[in-house]
């Protein structure tokens, strides 16, 4: 392990690190005590987790992504990693640097694809970037880390994407395990920039060959949806929101003609999916004015507009959602959301949970 930690347990002005600075926030009180450290941010996600959960039932599916959360952890020790926390079937690690990084989401690609969790392929889909960061008691925080959760949401299972940023801090050796795939305009940038593939596998005759020239999708931000006084945000943190009259729904629309599970607002890798589940449909109205009506079909919002609750907007006023991206970042994350665990050495234990 580092002799200098990623993540202090004193106080920063008692931690005495020449390295960092300290990083005042009036408006988040909970990183007003955050260093600025340069580090390579990863996360790795679960590709399948949808299909695990269908096939197995909660209990086993769940198990099973804990087992494999098991043995992602045993990897970071090896090359100096932290964990930061986890995030439904996702795990957010830092490194000091980005060959170790690499290194271990290579690793942690070989030990899914040699055995099997509860009887089930599980399948990882890792993202990684390198840069400045805002680094508090057991969190992390910035575009570097927002960077690193959009290239996990477009990378394919069993892939590893990396930035340029990253891709340049690497080693002569693990340079040519890289190779460039897409172009992308990333947050935080002017500019477009390279994203490579770290190539993992023995076997290269699977590759496919790659036209550099194609572009990624973009990171459009957040989704916020507001129906009266109610308030909701579909991001990385929030990738479902599930809308209707029943008090189990996340946002709740009290009418006769509004069914129990109206709709689903899903984010899919960079893309948000409205999904109508209704009985009367859904009508959505765009920025242009354009009303269209939807029912047991599904469709991709962007920019804004109003979503209608089983009858056009006009009739009902009162339920209608109006919608709006926040631009910032989809993949950004908020302190006290997701499963922080203890610092350092956290193991996840299916056995006591």
């Amino acid at each position: 392990m580092s002799e200098n930690p990623l993540f202090f347990h004193e106080p920063p002005e008692r931690a005495g690190s020449p390295a960092a600075t300290p990083v005042p926030d009036a408006e988040a009180p909970w990183i007003a005590r955050a260093e600025r450290r340069v580090l390579a941010v990863m996360f790795a996600d679960v590709s399948n987790s949808t299909a695990l959960y269908a096939h197995l039932g909660d209990p086993l599916a769940k198990a099973a992504i804990d087992a494999c959360f098991e043995r992602i952890l045993l990897v970071l020790p090896k090359f100096d990693g932290r964990l930061v926390k986890t995030i439904g079937d996702e795990v957010l690690c830092v490194f000091p640097t980005v060959d170790q990084a690499v290194l271990a989401a290579s690793e942690m690609q070989v030990a899914m694809s040699e055995r099997e969790f509860g009887g089930q392929t599980i399948q990882l889909h890792i993202g990684l970037h390198y840069g400045p960061a805002l680094v508090s008691v057991n969190d992390v925080f910035g575009d570097t880390v927002n960077v690193a959760g959009y290239l996990t949401a477009v990378a394919g299972a069993e892939q590893i994407l990396a930035s340029e940023a990253a891709a340049a801090q690497l080693g002569l050796t693990l340079k040519r395990c890289v190779r460039p795939v897409f172009r992308a305009l990333l947050k935080g940038s002017q500019r477009e920039t390279t994203v490579y593939q770290v190539v993992w596998s023995r076997d290269d005759g699977e590759l496919t060959s790659a036209n550099i020239d194609h572009r990624l999708p973009p990171d459009m931000g957040a989704l916020v949806l507001d129906l009266g006084a109610q308030t909701f945000e579909v991001n990385v943190e929030r990738p479902i929101l599930r809308i209707g009259r029943s008090p189990k729904c996340d946002l709740v629309a009290k009418h006769d003609k509004v069914s129990r599970q109206h709709l689903l607002i899903q984010l899919r890798r960079t893309s948000f999916y409205l999904i109508d589940q209704s009985i009367n449909g859904t009508w959505i109205t765009r920025e242009s004015g354009d009303e269209y009506h939807l029912l047991r079909s599904e469709v991709i919002l962007s920019g804004a507009g109003v979503i209608s609750l089983g009858c056009p907007q006009d009739a009902a006023p009162e339920r209608r959602i109006v919608f709006r991206q926040d631009r910032r970042s989809a993949f950004r994350l908020s302190d006290g959301k997701a499963d922080v665990l203890p610092f350092p050495g956290a193991r996840r234990r299916p056995d006591l949970e």
